[in-house]
């Protein structure tokens, strides 16, 4: 369903929203001595996965136990999702340890089934999660899905586009009545998918200013993991956040980043700049990037726009990435701005999702 009025209405006008997140749905079962990982067809997958199997055998703080979740891909460098194509390159019979380096996985769960000698598929859905977050202990590769309360269609919209300007396929809108129970498959209306029946497709580029950062790790620890992008807001004379982007970086880039962006670095959020999001290092607005996404979409946490299309979001770009072209022939106030990014959303190409 794409109407929050009519999920709230089927659900008894209240649920719990989760982040339907782009990855693989795996069934973990763990036992004494072995983690046994299958697919939502139950086909067995663990040889793909060998993290993962460690993952549930260290983190799972149970001798058995039955859970379900979302296996999804990550930029090993940022932390950020990635598209499920990525995540298919884990599927091979051959080269799985260099693919589980290429191409890291978080694991977030969502369910639970059975529990050191309790079955919990006849519980309520807060009652299983709720046990469910009492045995998982949360690290950067595993945690629980995304999730909150919704009694109203408003916060469950702010939360949808939160979810998609994250990387997420939409939200998973779940009943918390007393017969929430597991089903396997088919869910009736105790599992609603709040999904958007179209998308949009952003054809062409845009020239965004560098105003924050966030410190590397794995391979791009000591450089910068990603980089908070603003466009212009020339009647305000202001820069506001439209996404943060920690793709399309050659190591040559990152190594020059930190050394680039020096001369610009202040202890605080520069007075022009409107963010809601805290970045760990700020600049003078000043060096201008070439990125292009997948899309444009409406967002309750960056600021371009904000309250020019609807009252509460603003402007994101989804899946953002470098380009490779550095803009040293703008100044910060040539770069995008945020009336021509307004245009943009509005024109953007409708395909079919």
């Amino acid at each position: 369903l794409s109407d929050p009025k009519e999920i709230l209405g089927k659900l008894g006008g209240k649920c719990i929203a989760e982040y339907k997140y782009d990855g693989e749905r795996i069934q973990a079962h763990k036992g004494i001595n072995k983690v046994t990982l299958f697919s939502r067809r139950l086909e067995n997958i663990t040889h793909h996965y060998p993290d993962v199997v460690e993952m549930v055998r260290r983190y799972i703080k149970a001798k058995e136990a039955i859970v379900e979740g979302e296996c999804v891909a990550v930029n090993p460098d940022t932390g950020e999702m990635l598209p499920f194509q990525e995540l298919m390159h884990r599927r091979r019979k051959y080269g799985v340890e260099k693919a589980m380096e290429m191409y890291p996985v978080h694991l977030y769960l969502f369910d639970l089934l059975f529990c050191d000698g309790i079955e919990y598929i006849s519980k309520p859905y807060p009652e299983r999660r709720e046990k469910l977050k009492k045995i998982v202990e949360e690290t950067d590769d595993i945690s629980l899905s995304q999730a909150i309360i919704v009694d109203n269609p408003e916060d469950l919209t702010r939360f949808f586009e939160q979810a998609i300007t994250d990387g997420c396929e939409g939200i998973m809108c779940k009943s918390i009545a007393s017969d929430s129970i597991y089903q396997m498959g088919a869910r009736g209306w105790l599992w609603i998918k709040y999904k958007r029946d179209y998308r949009y497709e952003m054809s062409d580029t845009v020239d965004l200013v560098v105003v924050g950062a966030f410190h590397g790790r794995g391979k791009r620890a000591g450089t910068y993991g990603a980089l908070l992008m603003a466009a212009y807001n020339h009647e305000k004379d202001v820069f506001e956040t439209v996404c943060k982007v920690g793709s399309g970086f050659t190591d040559e880039d990152l190594e020059k980043l930190p050394e680039m962006l020096k001369p610009y670095i202040i202890p605080h959020r520069h007075a022009r700049v409107v963010s809601k999001i805290e970045a760990d290092v700020w600049f003078v607005p000043a060096i201008v990037l070439e990125i292009i996404g997948a899309e444009i979409t409406l967002s309750p946490l960056h600021t371009c726009a904000f309250g020019k299309i609807r009252e509460d979001a603003g402007l994101a770009i989804r899946f953002p990435r470098f380009t490779g072209r550095f803009r040293f022939d703008k100044e910060p106030e040539q770069a995008t701005t945020v009336k021509e990014l307004i245009e943009m959303y509005k024109t953007q190409r409708k395909t079919a999702s």
